[in-house]
């Protein structure tokens, strides 16, 4: 393993433009899906996604395979991969119900949700000032959505699920990060997305034209390197300097929603991404203060 004094000294700047490069990723395979959401079935949309993904693998990385498929922790990484396949199925789901920009601010509460799960899950102590963060970032939900204004529909409770299975996610991440190889996590992620969608696909499978395979390529190799390049911003710098540059995922959303489908988020939107976004970065902010003082 790279140390820190090992690593180059324009380790954080790789860090944080491969964290940018990684929701540029996620962010344009969303605009795709949300693309093909009127032409095509979820479920092959699914397959697709996961699909070509695995095949970004196989062609990057031949000699791995085999080794990739040893593991002392089976058993969690098909949980972890289950729940990444739970969360990029209520993702695309609600991309048909939607605006692009809407969706991700609402998944901004995931580091928030892993405050809340790790007292749980990891019996780790949570201080005040933490909770009123996690507390002030549901708030910014809750002012995205609406509920009872009268503009509220269920599909928006779609990506507080992909917050939820994304904070269940990172927990496992968190635990397998020291016993796993990264690509090794990358592979079951792949491989178990690709089998339990082939199983499920042939009950709605409606054959893609040629321009719909060109975009569930596309989706599918976007998906595989916005996760590697998650892996690599994180082999580069810390999390706490590399993590809040994801947030710059709304700006890809609301400029690729407004270009392509004509979306912009209202007042709303804003003011709440901004202070979910506000809490999470805080949320990091005290959780790097609290390991240094360890």
């Amino acid at each position: 393993m790279v140390t820190e004094a090992a690593r180059p000294t324009d380790a954080p700047l790789r860090g944080v433009l491969m964290m940018c490069f990684a929701v540029l990723c996620f962010t344009t395979m969303n605009t795709f899906i949300k693309e093909l959401r009127g032409d095509l079935p979820v479920v092959v949309l699914i397959w697709g996604r996961y699909f070509f993904h695995f095949a970004l693998i196989l062609v990057l990385f031949p000699r791995r395979i085999p080794t990739l498929l040893k593991s002392d922790d089976k058993g969690l990484q098909i949980a972890r991969s289950i729940l990444v396949l739970l969360a990029t199925a209520c993702m695309f789901i609600a991309l048909g119900f939607m605006p692009l920009a809407d969706a991700v601010a609402i998944t901004f509460a995931g580091p928030l949700l892993i405050v809340a799960l790790s007292v749980v899950m990891l019996r780790e102590t949570v201080g005040a000032r933490r909770w009123a963060a996690v507390i002030v970032g549901f708030i910014g939900v809750l002012v995205i959505i609406r509920p009872g204004a009268g503009v509220f529909q269920w599909a928006a409770l779609l990506p507080v699920a992909v917050a939820f299975f994304y904070a269940l996610f990172q927990i496992i991440t968190r635990y397998l990060s020291h016993r796993s190889d990264p690509l090794n996590m990358l592979f079951y992620t792949a491989l178990v997305g690709t089998l339990a969608m082939s199983a499920i696909v042939p009950f709605d499978w409606q054959a893609p034209t040629v321009e719909h395979w060109l975009m569930l390529t596309a989706a599918g190799f976007l998906g595989g390197l916005g996760h590697y390049a998650i892996i690599k911003a994180y082999e580069r710098s810390e999390t706490a300097l590399v993590a809040p540059f994801a947030y710059t995922e709304i700006i890809w959303a609301t400029s690729l929603g407004f270009f392509a489908f004509g979306d912009f988020p209202d007042l709303y939107t804003f003011v709440g991404t901004a202070i979910i976004v506000a809490s999470g970065v805080y949320v990091l902010h005290r959780e790097r203060r609290t390991r240094n003082a360890g």
